[in-house]
């Protein structure tokens, strides 16, 4: 977990508040996470009817949110004012609003607890207000985590709810998944429903449960091309072409075209799975992957797949494409690429 969401989370189950929290930046999950347990646990249930008011940004002007916050709790010790999407604010931007919020960050009512939720992004920090806010108020940015980071944080998310997950299986549902923690977190979940705390999850359960085919799936895919294995990408490539909805080759495009980018860039410095695990932030697990494609992939034929990829994308978007389905496309896509020179 984030190590200031931690220190936020901690001091709000030992019951100390502070009047003002602005939690911002890419990362929403933390966001998320802490209002949740602001809106579930500082009040108690009889208490929230008049104590507790959840606005949104876009329908709430800075005069409405402070309105709300300046008043005083009913029959309770405090009250809690929640903005969500906060970024929407319709005057956060001007120095009105700005000022508005300021003059209250400075003098908050002690029994207001104001939570605002600025998500996907942070305060502008060349304006008065991005610069105090830290000063002023409890407040966290949290970023997008690193790829390295992800097994990581399954495996502390996994022993959160007492079980356990093996190493591959956080890796490759780490892959599969990417750095969207939320999403991340919504399949663990669907992992562990009904599951025995003594067996931990392996990689047959996230193919099985998570919904990725062992043998038909675009990991698979790639790993057949960086591999060489000419069968299994033809079967893979049939598969795919045979319902170009359900599979769309222009997402697979891009997911190649990210994966052979990333091995050029591992490619300049040094081939050991070390070495590519500082370079591209991920995993030595991960790296050992990348490693193994270095062996049949030099950088000049990474950069002819990449061309053969970007002119492969305007081909599916309709530029010098002609009749050709799609399906056609991406089965000359795959033999041009397993034609490379070596």
């Amino acid at each position: 977990m984030d190590a200031t969401a931690k220190e936020i989370l901690t001091s709000l189950k030992a019951r100390k508040y502070a009047p003002v929290y602005v939690l911002q930046g890419e990362e929403t999950y933390y966001v998320d996470m802490i209002c949740s347990f602001i809106e579930e646990h500082v009040l108690e249930e009889s208490e929230r009817g008049f104590n507790q008011v959840v606005l949104y940004g876009k329908e709430s002007p800075v005069a409405t949110i402070l309105t709300h916050a300046r008043r005083y709790p009913m029959m309770a010790e405090r009250q809690v004012v929640i903005v969500k999407e906060a970024q929407d604010i319709p005057d956060l931007s001007k120095d009105t609003g700005q000022k508005l919020l300021l003059d209250y960050f400075s003098k908050p009512v002690p029994s207001t607890l104001l939570l605002l939720c600025h998500k996907h992004k942070s305060l502008d920090k060349r304006k008065e207000l991005g610069k105090k806010v830290e000063q002023l108020t409890v407040s966290a940015t949290f970023k997008k985590t690193y790829d390295n980071q992800l097994p990581g944080f399954i495996e502390e998310y996994v022993r959160s709810k007492n079980q356990s997950i093996m190493p591959d299986a956080a890796a490759g549902l780490a892959e599969y998944v990417g750095n969207d923690l939320s999403r991340l977190a919504n399949e663990i979940d669907k992992l562990l429903i009904g599951r025995m705390e003594n067996l931990p999850i392996t990689m047959e359960d996230v193919i099985r449960t998570v919904g990725i085919s062992r043998e038909f799936n675009v990991f698979e895919l790639q790993k057949a091309l960086v591999t060489q294995d000419v069968p299994r990408a033809f079967r893979i490539m049939n598969y795919f072409g045979s319902n170009t909805r359900k599979n769309p080759p222009i997402m697979m495009v891009a997911f190649l075209f990210n994966y052979f980018s990333r091995l050029l860039q591992a490619s300049y410095n040094g081939s050991s799975e070390k070495e590519i695990a500082n370079t591209l932030k991920i995993s030595t697990f991960i790296a050992r992957e990348y490693s193994a494609a270095l062996r049949y992939y030099s950088r000049d034929r990474i950069m002819e797949v990449l061309t053969l990829l970007s002119e492969f994308d305007l081909r599916l978007k309709g530029v010098r494409s002609g009749s050709e389905e799609d399906a056609e496309i991406l089965k000359e896509l795959v033999i041009r690429i397993l034609h490379t020179a070596p």
